[in-house]
């Protein structure tokens, strides 16, 4: 049975409040949740590549428990924040791997690939050139439409529903989705420059 959301938020600002016991109680509830989080990131690498599901997730959560101040809302926004700092890790690592193999140059992807991991053509560019393009992408959109940058982050790279992202956000599901469509429609503008 999974842990309710209340619950989950409860921890986290317990936690956030000095109560080590807190994070003793809410590590098994949020760990498995961060797996699946984690082997989904691990799948879009490289086969070979430097992290496993197991590595990154791990990472994420000594990261995790650092941001001990951060002013936790929910479950929803713990992982939101969890998403991030994992995409951090991953982006960072794929910086790495092209900066050796290539001497950094960038190469850009089309919408669909960047949007769609599992569905990625074989032509000459890795899954760390993907992610690298799109992480400028969502860094430019950020600055253009924090909001919308966000949706992304958290549907796409949180595995959030519609509602746990309008909640998390504090507007409307139908809000949501049209951020989505908008941002998603301008990645892929913003992708094949």
């Amino acid at each position: 049975m999974s842990p309710s959301a209340p619950e989950i938020t409860a921890l986290l600002q317990a936690w956030r409040t000095g109560d080590n016991l807190a994070l003793e109680r809410l590590t098994p509830l949020v760990y498995d949740h961060l797996r699946v989080l984690g082997r989904q990131y691990a799948r879009r690498e490289l086969p070979g590549a430097r992290l496993d599901a197991t590595s990154l997730v791990h990472d994420a959560f000594v990261r995790l428990v650092d941001a001990r101040s951060v002013d936790w809302q929910d479950r929803a926004h713990f992982f939101a924040v969890a998403a991030r700092i994992m995409r951090r890790i991953l982006v960072d690592a794929a910086r790495a791997r092209r900066s050796t193999k290539r001497g950094g140059g960038m190469q850009r992807v089309d919408h669909s690939s960047a949007i769609d991991f599992d569905r990625m053509p074989a032509r000459g560019m890795d899954r760390a050139d993907d992610l690298c393009a799109l992480d400028d992408a969502l860094s430019v959109l950020a600055k253009k439409d924090p909001r919308r940058a966000q949706v992304i982050e958290l549907r796409f790279f949180a595995g959030l529903s519609v509602e746990e992202t309008a909640e998390t956000l504090s507007v409307s599901p139908q809000t949501v989705m049209r951020d989505w469509k908008l941002a998603r429609a301008w990645l892929g503008v913003e992708l094949r420059k």
